[in-house]
């Protein structure tokens, strides 16, 4: 009997160790896959203009690496003012969208008001309209009010977003009612709680929305390229384009690949230094008790 148990621990320890060895192998190749598009991106960036159009067929590496497309880049258009744009907007944005929801989530998280959940419910609804909607209303309200090619113009519909303040809900929601009882008896504001408590204890969860917040401003193409025809407005996903149309063409591959590159790098580094707050910061969000 000992000796069956044995051999169906092993086997069964065996199946186990079959079943990771499969696991790391699926990942692996996984990884591959999604990793290689950003290898071959700088790999070509940093080949040369005659060696790439000179391959007939595609290589996987170079021996003459160079930067030259690099500085080609940005000597085509105004890479660098795109960048700056772009750091401004991304910035002013996510501060004045941080302000709006926090205010949002926390008054219909703790804060008793006739119609709430009414107009919660009508929130929600909200995400269930067409985003093509959305920026022909934004288009047409800009429009009026003469603020196309202007920072202000490119901020205002960004500052506030209905997903997020749903996240943010979620994560006061957590916080036990104790605590706000007890700091009410305290002669606590409902302002100074929020900032000395609900704040801190859901830090992750702001700090996941904020560098979602800032991904998103980086990569916004379509608002931009409606409401800003300036250059000295462009951001960086209209200097792709604008590099396209008037810098070195469209032949220019690995020109152009270096500026994607250039582009990619800062979303890139903010993402693995900041993907474990992500990760834990969506998972208190979305778990409830």
């Amino acid at each position: 009997m000992e000796l069956d148990f044995k051999k169906r621990q092993l086997r069964l320890q065996r199946q186990d160790k079959i079943l990771k060895i499969f696991t790391y192998v699926m990942l692996s190749v996984w990884a591959l896959i999604v990793i290689f598009p950003f290898y071959w991106m700088v790999l070509t960036s940093l080949k040369d203009y005659g060696a790439y159009n000179a391959e007939y067929v595609p290589a996987f590496f170079t021996l003459e690496p160079t930067l030259n497309n690099y500085f080609e880049a940005f000597s085509a258009v105004e890479l660098d003012r795109y960048l700056l744009n772009t750091v401004i907007f991304a910035l002013v944005t996510t501060a004045l969208m941080v302000v709006v929801i926090t205010l949002a989530a926390y008054a219909f998280a703790r804060l008793q008001f006739k119609g709430k959940n009414v107009v919660f419910t009508l929130f929600l609804a909200l995400m269930m309209i067409p985003s093509e909607l959305v920026v022909i209303t934004n288009f047409a309200t800009i429009t009026q009010w003469d603020l196309r090619n202007s920072f202000l113009g490119l901020i205002l519909p960004s500052v506030t977003s209905v997903f997020y303040i749903y996240l943010l809900k979620e994560a006061f929601e957590q916080v036990p009612d104790e605590l706000y009882k007890a700091a009410k008896v305290d002669g606590t504001s409902d302002l100074k709680y929020l900032f000395k408590v609900m704040i801190p204890i859901c830090k992750p969860t702001l700090i996941t929305i904020i560098i979602l917040k800032i991904i998103e401003c980086w990569n916004s193409y379509v608002w931009p390229r409606l409401i800003t025809d300036d250059p000295a407005y462009f951001l960086v996903s209209n200097g792709i384009q604008e590099i396209r149309e008037n810098g070195f063409g469209r032949e220019n591959i690995p020109a152009m690949m270096a500026a994607v590159v250039v582009i990619s790098i800062p979303l890139i580094i903010l993402f693995l230094i900041f993907r474990k707050k992500i990760m834990a910061g969506v998972s208190k969000g979305g778990i409830k008790g």
